[in-house]
């Protein structure tokens, strides 16, 4: 098959004409048995495995036509058979988690003999852009088959080619299993008009989902005209406590940090404590040099290693996504979450400890949307959750935080059952 762009000279017509195609089968996604939902789920995953090759050779099309792109950007971008196959796995993993949609909860009998109960249900038409990684065009249209939501998805052009094969296996699926194929859009288009578009129909489009850069989820912030799930950065920090063990701690910082240098999961800042850095330091620093990393240090980090250059105020805030890594000496918990506090972006925190105390206190006082005990940051997704794939990671504080699955992907409203109740 080959690989074409898709020009349209009326962005904005397209765009809103999609939204309508979509909207028009909204009831229909949300009043769809767990068994179609999961059918077309199983077969989505089967079109992707029988056109792996169509769309490893996709990807190699916009590998070769990306130019001057950023390296993080590019790693994303990327697919391997591997990952073809963590595709298909993410989304046969839906499958097998629970339909949240229509269960009950919290059903209590009043004084008045009524019942009061927290129905969950779709939220309606899920508008999602994103860049670079084609896998998310399967993530998220497995994620909103299954949540009982339609979706507009506006993938980044450098992606094109991979996420229109992508598409095309989504609407296999969604054919053959009896749900209409209007309810999943991938705009095939390149044109930069029509996020602006997109991000306009309050009246189709519930809610949006950035996931990219920075510029991308503030533009979202900006112009959005309904609201959004999404975070900002991933500054993420380990903090090695003074009874952090070397092994674990070495095991637990390198993870974070080198396992995939441009995920928003992804170590940017390490933290220890005097007591544990004339521990670890001296090995973990030669560690990292040894991976190709970095440093950028405070004035005491660079008494341990020749190879850290001095940090500016700048680098503690900032989200690498490359081989660069922030070290700071702090002198005890409460300095360590202070700096949290400040610079972090209430994304992933962890602790390496060895101590319950200590690690109660970091859970109960470091505000983000995943703190973490003697573990690497790098769990900090929906797959590793048990939320099979993912929409997103939010900070928000609001609706949903964290990785968003399928509960994320509905609310809940109030439903009263009696038997002839009049309220006196």
């Amino acid at each position: 098959m080959e690989n074409k762009k898709t020009i349209i000279s009326d962005v904005e017509g397209y765009v809103l004409r999609a939204a309508k195609s979509a909207f028009e089968v909204k009831r229909e996604f949300s009043q769809a048995t767990t068994a179609m939902k999961n059918s077309a789920l199983r077969l989505m995953a089967a079109s992707i495995g029988d056109r792996k090759n169509q769309i490893l050779d996709a990807n190699k099309t916009d590998l070769a036509h990306a130019e001057n792109i950023d390296p993080a950007l590019l790693e994303r971008l990327e697919l391997t058979e591997k990952r073809v196959c963590e595709m298909m796995n993410g989304i046969l993993s839906v499958v097998e988690l629970a339909d949240p949609v229509g269960s009950i909860s919290r059903l209590e009998r009043r004084p008045s003999g009524i019942e009061v109960g927290r129905m969950r249900v779709p939220l309606g038409m899920i508008g999602v852009i994103y860049e670079a990684r084609p896998a998310v065009t399967a993530d998220v249209s497995a994620l909103a088959i299954k949540s009982g939501n339609v979706a507009l998805l506006k993938g980044g052009s450098e992606a094109q080619f991979s996420n229109q094969v992508i598409a095309g296996c989504v609407q296999e699926g969604l054919s053959a299993s009896g749900l209409p194929v209007s309810g999943i859009i991938s705009l095939d288009t390149t044109d930069r008009r029509a996020v602006g578009t997109m991000l306009k129909l309050k009246e189709y489009i519930d809610v949006i989902v950035p996931r990219g850069g920075k510029g991308l989820c503030q533009r979202v912030a900006t112009e959005a005209t309904m609201p959004s799930i999404q975070h900002l950065d991933g500054v993420c920090h380990v903090f090695l406590e003074d009874s952090a063990e070397i092994d674990k701690a070495i095991a637990i910082a390198t993870n974070a940090k080198t396992q995939r240098y441009g995920t928003c999961n992804t170590m940017e800042t390490l933290l220890a404590t005097p007591a544990a850095a004339s521990r670890i330091f001296p090995k973990l620093l030669e560690e990292f040099v040894l991976r190709g990393v970095e440093l950028r240090g405070c004035s005491h980090t660079r008494e341990f290693s020749d190879a850290v250059i001095e940090a500016t105020e700048e680098d503690w805030y900032t989200e690498y996504l490359a081989p660069i890594l922030s070290v700071r000496i702090v002198g005890n918990i409460d300095e360590a979450m202070a700096h949290i506090t400040k610079y972090g972006s209430g994304h992933s925190e962890a602790i390496v400890t060895e101590s319950i105390s200590l690690a109660r206190t970091f859970l109960n006082e470091v505000d983000s949307s995943s703190v973490i005990v003697n573990a690497s940051t790098r769990f900090a997704d929906g797959f590793e959750y048990g939320l099979g794939a993912e929409m997103g990671i939010s900070t928000s504080k609001f609706h949903a935080r964290g990785p968003v699955g399928l509960e994320g992907l509905t609310s809940e409203k109030w439903v009263v059952i009696g038997s002839g109740q009049i309220r006196e």
